[in-house]
């Protein structure tokens, strides 16, 4: 039977939490199987001709009726590789609660220098927002540059970062061995900086560049940090008899926090979303996980990102028995799903559609079919015949896959050496859109292009089956 579903967006804005730690992956158990009564005969054929050393796991359901259509192994906790870009993806549109949320970004002064010409320095802010540019649109640094001058501000002593909301020493060690910091450019993609010192100095001559740009000097062209707010305490106060009083309320300027004068946001997620999973680009994979880190309860680490990511699936329902979480790309071999896992959470996010405009009472499927569902818009789409190298397309990674099919296949590839995965919708003869996932972990000299092939057929053989 299937579980009930979250009813509201509001219900699933994940919560601030202390992080959990990341479980040790178990391993991946080896499993013989002699019998698959729960598949359909064209599918059960079709996974015979694996070689006997790949651990299949596999679950199909309708998510018009709930029903359970094919499943083999489907708790078995497998290497996923960039299907975790699933989780990524449906984790930060709860934490945003939906494609209508933004990234914002500020200039920040001290509180006793609000309104002056000449101020000691200005502060650069900002929570991870991987769309932040140096110059493009209104979501970059000239256009804070612009709105500092605006508001009145001529002469800065220096520019300074606040490093304090994200602690890029807790992304070390992960396979793509770049830094996640709390002030990302979309201009370093191709080339992103290889610490956090070079991206703090690389950010802070971006920023001078424009505010000098904009007519605003800059004395010093040295980046600094700024110093984590810590609050105000009020000396303790005696009346005449040396009884306590309360605290004097009054809080001396010198202590408040320091006061915006420019402020941008991002565009909807969505776009971001699409460009990380279409392509399976796991520079921004990375990049969107950071986000939650640098949110409340992420507690500015790698570990309260990963929480906030099992916080998000427990709202959505999703059974995490064996499931560990390492990365936001998939990247590591430490990742373990299953596919009951990811079945849940396409269900979740097919029956939670945050579609794209005004959210209305549409059906799920008519707003799937509408191409209203950002979750779902923003996969690949099997078939379209692009040119994959540029990945920059609507088919994605899966641009040359099932070709000619005739299906609407929307979904995310995973390879590895020795893993291949594929998991997402598929419309079925039926009318009834499906969710599937089929996992594939062998040794790492299996034959990839095999184990897609196979994967390609099973699609084939479900949707004609069902």
């Amino acid at each position: 039977m299937r579980r009930p579903l979250p009813l509201c967006l509001a219900c699933l804005l994940v919560g601030a939490g202390l992080p959990e730690s990341r479980a040790t992956p178990p391993p991946i158990p080896t499993v013989t199987l002699h019998h698959a009564p729960d598949l359909s005969p064209r599918v059960r054929r079709t996974l015979a001709e694996l070689p006997g050393s790949v651990r299949v796991g596999l679950l199909v359901r309708d998510l018009t009726t709930g029903e359970r259509l094919e499943t083999r192994e489907a708790d078995l906790p497998l290497i996923p590789a960039s299907t975790t870009k699933l989780v990524t993806a449906a984790s930060v549109l709860v934490d945003r609660g939906g494609v209508g949320g933004w990234w914002s970004t500020e200039l920040t002064v001290p509180a006793a220098e609000v309104g002056r010409a000449r101020v000691s320095h200005l502060t650069l802010r900002g929570g991870a927002d991987p769309t932040l540019s140096v110059a493009d649109g209104p979501n970059s640094l000239r256009s804070l540059a612009k709105q500092a001058y605006a508001r009145g501000v001529r002469e800065v002593g220096g520019v300074r970062l606040d490093e304090t909301g994200l602690d890029a020493r807790t992304w070390r060690g992960l396979p793509l061995g770049v830094p996640m910091t709390p002030i990302r450019l979309a201009d370093w993609h191709d080339r992103p900086p290889l610490s956090a010192s070079e991206a703090r100095a690389q950010a802070g001559a971006a920023l001078i560049a424009e505010l000098r740009r904009a007519g605003i000097r800059v004395r010093s062209a040295a980046v600094g940090t700024a110093p984590p707010f810590r609050p105000y305490t009020p000396p303790p106060r005696k009346d005449e008899h040396g009884g306590p009083l309360p605290p004097d309320p009054f809080v001396p300027v010198s202590h408040r926090p320091e006061q915006g004068v420019a402020s941008v946001r991002s565009a909807s997620p969505f776009e971001v979303l699409a460009a990380t999973l279409r392509p399976s680009d796991n520079l921004r994979a990375e990049e969107l996980l950071a986000t939650l880190a640098a949110g409340p309860g992420g507690n500015g680490t790698l570990e309260g990102a990963l929480s906030r990511e099992r916080a998000a699936l427990r709202r959505l329902n999703v059974d995490l028995t064996g499931i560990s979480l390492a990365d936001g790309s998939g990247l590591s071999r430490d990742n373990r799903l299953t596919a009951r896992a990811l079945v849940e959470l396409l269900e979740a996010m097919y029956h939670l559609p945050y579609p794209k405009g005004q959210l209305n009472a549409e059906l799920p499927d008519t707003t799937y079919r509408a191409r209203r569902n950002a979750f779902a818009e923003a996969l690949p789409q099997a078939g379209t015949g692009e040119n994959v190298p540029a990945h920059d397309g609507r088919g994605g990674t899966l641009a040359l896959r099932l070709r000619g099919s005739g299906l609407d296949v929307r979904a995310k590839t995973g390879t590895l050496p020795g893993v291949s995965a594929l998991a997402g919708y598929v419309t079925a003869r039926s009318g009834h859109t499906l969710a599937f996932a089929l996992l594939m972990n062998g040794p790492e000299d299996s034959p990839i292009l095999g184990l897609r092939d196979v994967q390609d057929r099973v699609v084939k053989a479900v949707a004609a089956a069902h």
